[in-house]
């Protein structure tokens, strides 16, 4: 369980990842037995994030093919197709989830013996795995050219290493521009209802020792407006050939900073990108509306309201200054192939 100091999600004899709903307060390892649990897991937030989730996916196949006892290949591949199922659904807005559950099993699918199908799966878990690192820290190298030294960066949610294997986006952006030895100072958005933004991106900075405040979304246009935010650089949980999706109030952000002439930068690598759709045809998860109404079991609205709680919105790609991707930085319209 060493990893767990370095990788958001790994395999040593079973799947572990973090538990990120005990961050800030506690740093743990917990192990995934079974299908159902990954599924909770992804569900209530335990690993989020859009290449974490890519890695959750993968993982996820690797392990039920560890856990079948079906005697043949053709039975095994039935139990993963089921498994993959299951664990598309736990989170529909997310494409990196769908993109690691679909790239094990095609990889399992080559296998013709038992033993040989859960090689395949686990060795291709562990691909994507280690790929997301070398991802990360090529696109951070590319983003951190846009940092100056001294530079205010305004971020969204999370997407540092926790939202990741390693590294990070959006984070990983500013963690190269600070190993170059640019001085970087981090606005982070506390991210209303979940405070990913106060709870682990906050966490990842002190860890990391990169100064940073804490801000509510609702000052960001304020701190534009007084000339205290130089860039926007946030991460991505799909990009299709006309939007970003990312959590919910990165749009807000995006319009503010359009007003103000700050450039808005997405990071995300190029499993994110769905180049087969467009804004009206993804579905944005909704969420159970007293996450927005209780807090630490404390109630912060009347019983019975009304509450709207979707996880995620998007930004037309015309407020997108560029996206950082493991092959350079694209703007929009010209994007890259996928």
């Amino acid at each position: 369980m060493s990893d767990c100091q370095s990788r958001t999600i790994w395999w040593d004899d079973g799947l572990w990842l973090i538990d990120q709903t005990l961050l800030p307060e506690e740093l743990l390892a917990l192990e995934i037995k079974s299908i159902h649990q990954l599924v909770q897991a992804i569900k209530s937030l335990q690993v989020r994030g859009a290449p974490a989730l890519g890695a959750a996916g993968a993982y996820g196949i690797a392990l039920a093919a560890h856990l079948s006892r079906a005697a043949g290949a053709p039975e095994m591949m039935a139990e993963l197709e089921t498994a993959a199922e299951m664990i598309r659904s736990a989170r529909p807005t997310a494409v990196n989830l769908s993109w690691g559950v679909d790239r094990v099993l095609r990889a399992a699918a080559c296998g013709e013996r038992r033993e040989e199908i859960q090689e395949r799966a686990l060795s291709e878990a562990e691909e994507i795995a280690a790929e997301d690192i070398r991802i990360n820290r090529l696109l951070g190298k590319f983003g951190a050219r846009l940092l100056r030294d001294g530079d205010n960066v305004l971020t969204h949610c999370n997407a540092g290493r926790l939202a990741c294997v390693g590294w990070g986006t959006a984070l990983g952006v500013v963690r190269s521009a600070v190993a170059e030895g640019k001085r970087v100072h981090v606005y982070a958005c506390e991210t209303r209802p979940l405070h990913q933004g106060s709870r682990l991106t906050a966490w990842e900075l002190t860890e990391d020792r990169i100064p940073m405040t804490l801000i509510c979304e609702g000052m960001s246009g304020s701190l534009m407006r007084k000339g205290r935010i130089d860039k926007v650089v946030v991460g991505a949980d799909r990009i299709t050939k006309d939007a970003v999706f990312n959590k919910i109030g990165t749009y807000s952000h995006a319009v503010l900073a359009r007003h103000h002439g700050i450039p808005f930068y997405v990071a995300a690598p190029l499993s994110t990108f769905d180049s087969h759709h467009e804004e009206a045809d993804i579905t944005i998860e909704e969420r159970d509306p007293e996450e927005i109404c209780i807090l630490n079991g404390k109630r912060l609205a009347p019983e019975g309201i009304e509450a709207y709680n979707p996880a995620f919105d998007a930004t037309p790609l015309e407020l997108i200054s560029g996206i950082i991707t493991e092959k350079g930085v694209y703007k929009p319209p010209l994007m890259p192939l996928v």
